[in-house]
């Protein structure tokens, strides 16, 4: 009888280990443009299909592509549809402080929503060629660290806009997550912070789960990427699970995520990384299949 109780232990134990939910790399590019205005990108956006996107550069443009794939899904290259400045409410292209672009989120009506930091601010598109339109700014974005603004921008299931700053202010706070909802912000949670990731991008997946890109940076290893999942509800967020954690130069400075279902069926993560301008950085897509979701 002990024999058969340890068993079916240890079974299950075997069973609860392969559960575990985790990212595993299905395929990556790199990709480059010869449009000078071509890099710095950051938040993503993602069409249904997995194929047509748009990102924004942390230099005031914007850029639309799609994407090519195999047979079986995998990414075998990208392509550049449209590239130009964004604008000011005036109509006139962003300058200066102004430029910096950091989080990408379409509503239900295909209306883009962009964070900045610097001047802390988010700004709806109708169309991205086209004029900003003023959303309004609570006091705590004027609070926000100067190069450490909104990075994560993200529709929720519930229609709310969700917004999420780099960093928190300390290192044992939890990011604030600010939520935008019949024309007014509030801070109903936040998310637990763990060492010394910092946010990059956040997406809603097709399960209505929030998953949190994040990275961390060493001079001499380059950045590593993680990515937590979290289930919110009305007591906030809840069954934080890490799903992916790279070492040190594994990919490089990922700062846009999509998370989407493919025609099999299966959670695909599309991860898009900022290559700052710097030759020594590149431009790439890395996606990964969510096992045992």
């Amino acid at each position: 009888m002990r024999a058969l109780i340890l068993l079916v232990l240890t079974c299950s134990a075997c069973v609860a280990g392969a559960a575990s939910p985790q990212m595993t790399l299905d395929s990556e590019l790199s990709w480059s443009e010869p449009d000078p205005a071509f890099g710095g990108l950051s938040g993503l956006a993602l069409d249904s299909d997995g194929r047509g996107f748009r990102a924004v550069s942390d230099r005031g443009s914007w850029v639309r592509g799609h994407i090519s794939r195999d047979a079986g899904g995998r990414l075998e290259g990208a392509t550049l549809d449209a590239i130009g400045p964004l604008h000011g409410v005036s109509g006139q292209p962003l300058t200066d402080v102004d430029v910096d672009a950091e989080g990408l989120a379409l509503d239900a009506e295909g209306r883009a929503y962009v964070s900045f930091e610097g001047f802390h601010r988010v700004r709806r598109y109708d169309g991205l060629d086209g004029p900003a339109q003023r959303v309004p700014s609570p006091s705590a974005f004027e609070r926000l660290q100067r190069n450490s603004g909104l990075e994560a921008l993200a529709f929720g299931p519930d229609g709310a806009l969700y917004a999420i700053p780099e960093r928190s202010g300390q290192l044992d706070r939890p990011f604030p997550v600010y939520r935008f909802r019949d024309g007014r912000w509030d801070q109903p949670f936040g998310l637990r912070r763990d060492g010394a990731f910092l946010v990059s991008d956040a997406s809603f997946g097709p399960d209505g789960r929030l998953y949190l890109l994040e990275r961390d940076f060493e001079w001499l290893g380059g950045f590593r990427t993680r990515v937590r999942r979290f289930d919110l509800g009305p007591g906030g967020a809840s069954g934080e699970t890490t799903l992916l954690e790279t070492r040190f130069g594994e990919l490089d400075n990922m700062e846009g995520i999509a998370v989407w279902r493919d025609p099999a069926g299966h959670t695909r993560v599309l991860l898009l990384s900022d290559d700052n301008f710097f030759p020594l950085q590149r431009t790439m897509f890395a996606e990964y299949v969510l096992r045992a979701d």
